[in-house]
């Protein structure tokens, strides 16, 4: 017999055992404290439902680029009775909607404040202008994905002027 076949299995076993009793050694022994969350957060945002608010204004800045320190998206600058608000309605407006948006344009928005690097933002659940209302949150403070209008069918004249809530494919 060889001496080595019977040495090679314990290199191998003791080679295992050193590193696991290294593995277990790097691990911090000390527990961790979980870091405290808040109900119907939406991306990294507090949305307090209990704290909405409604605020009327005129649009004095549609802002499209990102600024530092705010949610990505699109901003209202909103100039109302409590003055200038910047006001988060999210990045999925649809097209016909971020047109309709411009300066002077009445507005009426419900959400709630936050306040995020120092800087207070409203957070919109719900927008209204022009007679129409887009909802921009759900009430737990996520943002909804706006879906563009869809053209009636034209397959039978029963069909023709109704509009399709979703459904398979």
């Amino acid at each position: 017999m060889h001496p080595r076949r019977l040495t090679t299995p314990a290199r191998v076993f003791a080679g295992l055992l050193s590193v696991l009793l290294f593995a277990t050694l790097a691990i911090p022994l000390g527990a961790q404290v979980a870091s405290e969350s808040h109900a119907g957060r939406g991306f990294g945002l507090g949305y307090d439902v209990a704290h909405e608010t409604t605020l009327t204004g005129t649009i004095q800045e549609v802002v499209t680029k990102r600024i530092a320190g705010s949610p990505a998206g699109t901003h209202l600058l909103i100039a109302g009775p409590q003055g200038t608000v910047d006001a988060h309605v999210g990045p999925y407006l649809t097209k016909d909607a971020q047109e309709a948006l411009h300066f002077g344009t009445p507005v009426q928005v419900i959400g709630a404040m936050e306040t995020l690097h120092g800087k207070h933002v409203l957070l919109v659940r719900q927008l209204i202008f022009g007679g129409r209302i887009v909802t921009i949150r759900s009430p737990h403070g996520f943002l909804v994905r706006a879906q563009a209008p869809r053209a009636a069918s034209s397959k039978s004249d029963n069909t023709a002027g109704t509009e399709s809530n979703g459904g398979s494919r």
